[in-house]
């Protein structure tokens, strides 16, 4: 019998409260594991917490804005208060927008950086130590956004280039350590971050521009962030053709541009018509 390594971790999920980190969080409860829900949203993670206590698992659920450093500190804080320690951090909480760079406000951008950027290392900073000692994971969840720019969402691209490049970095610093670091980039995914992207102007988008239905559930990802934990995966890309775009890039990257801008382009209300 294959042994579970996830029985009694401490995990965190940032961003638990919906989508991908809802269903990570749900799915480290069933393999026994010690969860810390993340989110904004007293009320969704008081729901979740719920429903992960009445399935045998031990939770705590933690009102937190990730674009505060003191949020992200108290984080572990009280992780570490209940639990004890910190073996997984999962770094999911983010958002996105859709706009052309000439139009969209600056503070859009910034808040792209605050959330999904200055997110990733506020919690990876306070909570590094204990991993370190635990020879755990830390994990980015990001898209393939992060790899190749996206017309109509430089900032979200650009947050994506900037937390590979942090975790990159922080996994080359603790070889010796043996931390492992794994950046998963799922493909377009049935979630509200499509709802919540901003616009140039930074007000919500409230509709989402495609078939949420026909698209990669979170419960598949939540099992392959967990799938790459096991095998110590160090970059995971979920989609053929995100495989494709990290590989074409490198040979003809122009061809990756122009697809890219078709493929945003056929976007219902695009930017980019």
């Amino acid at each position: 019998m294959k042994r579970n390594i996830f029985l009694d971790k401490v995990v965190i999920v940032t961003g638990a409260s919906s989508g991908i980190g809802r269903a990570t969080a749900l799915e480290f409860a069933r393999n026994g594991s010690k969860v810390v829900l993340a989110a904004r949203s007293a009320e969704r993670l008081a729901e979740l917490e719920r429903e992960i206590r009445a399935s045998g698992a031990e939770t705590l659920a933690c009102v937190t804005d990730v674009s505060k450093e003191e949020d992200c500190q108290r984080l572990i804080e009280k992780t570490v208060e209940k639990f004890g320690t910190v073996h997984i951090l999962i770094n999911n909480a983010g958002i996105s927008m859709r706009a052309l760079f000439d139009n969209v406000e600056i503070s859009v951008l910034k808040r792209l950086m605050d959330v999904n950027f200055w997110g990733t290392v506020y919690c990876t900073k306070y909570a590094l130590p204990y991993i370190v000692r635990n020879r755990g994971s830390i994990v980015g969840v990001s898209s393939i956004a992060g790899f190749h720019g996206l017309p109509g969402r430089t900032g979200y691209s650009a947050s994506k280039f900037a937390i590979h490049g942090f975790l990159e970095t922080v996994r080359i610093e603790n070889l010796r350590e043996k931390l492992h670091v794994m950046i998963i980039a799922p493909g377009f995914t049935a979630s509200e971050v499509r709802k919540h992207a901003l616009l140039a102007n930074g007000t919500e988008q409230g509709n989402s521009p495609r078939e949420e239905k026909n698209l990669m559930s979170p419960e598949f990802v939540a099992h392959w962030i967990l799938k790459g934990i096991r095998k110590k995966k160090r970059n995971k890309i979920m989609t053929w053709e995100g495989r494709f775009t990290a590989l074409l890039q490198r040979v003809t990257p122009a061809l990756v541009d122009y697809a890219y801008y078709l493929e945003m382009k056929r976007e219902p209300n695009s930017p980019l018509k």
